[in-house]
């Protein structure tokens, strides 16, 4: 499941304006390029209730004066703005840059925790374990689990955090990655140790809690469903952290639960 980090472009005039950037799914950062006294500042705007790191690369092919030179990378506090860089064009025309961000800082300490079960089910079934050939291969999701679960069946928090992204838009889901990958209805919840907890798949309309929100274990947030690249109905769990603008999941143990080999 990858609706996790967020690259967005944009052509920038010598006036500043940037073209709008798309809106599925939501950036977690956006480029802001502002002019002052003969350059241009670009601003990275952090979107979510959580740190955020990201990159700024000229994309034209060409060295782009800028302080400090680009690609220029920073960390961006919850729903703050840093100054990324001041960019010093030579001339008129349009300034092509991209600015990718990662969620989660680069300091995570993950602790030994004993995560709870994250659905109120009788049964508990899972589909796909830690390196699932079918979409457990890569650095962000190899250590996740896919719990079976009914449309509709309660979500709760494993653990205590600040919910710090939310993705609810959603209604779709199939196998055509290019068009799914990115589309499935989430909640990322921040741990006071800096990891993440992703909860993805959710139903449509699926979403209970709000990005800033405090929630503790056991609180319901959300139901399953079905949204994105996926071939059933199923919660996808994974524990997550930053790892120098890369996602990166990482070994847990959950109460009652073993991942299958």
């Amino acid at each position: 499941m990858r609706a996790l980090s967020v690259a967005c472009t944009a052509m920038l005039a010598a006036a500043g304006n940037a073209l709008p950037a798309p809106v599925e799914p939501a950036p977690l950062a956006r480029l802001r390029i502002e002019p002052a006294d003969g350059e241009y500042l670009a601003w990275a705007d952090n979107t979510l209730s959580g740190p955020v790191e990201v990159m700024l690369r000229s994309t034209g092919g060409k060295a782009l004066p800028s302080d400090p030179p680009l690609p220029a990378r920073a960390s961006v506090p919850a729903e703050s703005s840093v100054l990324v860089a001041r960019l010093r064009p030579a001339g008129s025309g349009n300034l092509p840059l991209s600015l990718v961000g990662v969620p989660g800082s680069s300091n995570a300490r993950p602790r030994d925790i004993d995560y709870l079960p994250p659905l109120q089910q009788a049964r508990t079934r899972i589909d796909q374990g830690f390196e699932g050939g079918f979409s457990h291969a890569d650095e962000e999701n190899r250590y996740a689990l896919d719990f079976a679960a009914d449309t509709g069946t309660p979500v709760t928090a494993a653990r205590a955090g600040v919910v710090m992204q939310v993705e609810a838009g959603f209604r779709g889901s199939g196998l055509a990655y290019g068009e799914y990958a990115r589309r499935a209805n989430l909640v990322r919840i921040l741990h006071d140790d800096g990891t993440m907890a992703l909860y993805a798949h959710l139903a449509a309309d699926g979403v209970l809690v709000r990005q800033g929100q405090r929630v503790q274990a056991g609180q319901r947030i959300g139901l399953s469903g079905n949204t994105g690249y996926s071939t059933a109905p199923h919660l996808h769990f994974a524990v997550q952290v930053n790892r120098g603008m890369r996602l990166v999941s990482i070994p847990f143990r959950m109460r009652g639960v073993a991942a299958p080999p």
